[in-house]
């Protein structure tokens, strides 16, 4: 189980999160940019609300129960 708050960063978080249908939340710096559900990720890049974000310009966080 992840905490509310807890950075997902590893290919087997995104995993987990699309599977069981965790929230995300999605900051590019401390700017909220995004909330969601995954619907596709690669080594590159994390799908959310039909939008494609860089793993490497934005930090996902873990949402659960929102």
């Amino acid at each position: 189980m992840y905490s509310n708050g807890q950075l997902i960063f590893a290919d087997f978080h995104f995993k987990d999160h699309r599977d069981h249908e965790v929230p995300v939340q999605i900051y590019c710096g401390k700017d909220h940019s995004d909330i969601g559900y995954i619907e596709q990720f690669s080594q590159g890049f994390v799908k959310v609300n039909n939008v494609f974000y860089n793993r490497m310009q934005f930090t996902f966080v873990s949402r659960p129960g929102y």
